[in-house]
């Protein structure tokens, strides 16, 4: 998982671009993939505090991308985001606000 956060005035834009296939089980049988394999759940938490999360399934496109701003935020603030698929995989990616 890629993770890229701007300062922009008072504001931070953070950009996130997650690998995942986002199939479910009827497009994983259409398109001959292993298995189905999807993001179920990402969050984002700013020095510790949850920021900004969703709830998703096959419906994303195939490594999605997500782009939120956070206010209040300062240059050197950590952005850490966390993401499970349907299977209990866990991946987690991290940025440093510039």
């Amino acid at each position: 998982m890629k993770v890229k956060a701007t300062l922009k005035g008072d504001s931070a834009e953070v950009k996130i671009m997650a690998e995942s296939l986002m199939a479910g089980k009827e497009e994983a049988a259409a398109k001959k993939l292993p298995a189905e394999e999807y993001i179920t759940h990402i969050t984002a938490k700013l020095n510790g505090k949850t920021v900004w999360e969703a709830s998703t399934g096959p419906f994303l496109s195939k490594d999605p991308y997500f782009k939120f701003d956070i206010n209040g935020a300062k240059a050197g603030d950590e952005i850490v985001v966390d993401s499970v698929d349907n299977k209990g995989k866990k991946d987690t990616g991290t940025a440093k606000i510039k």
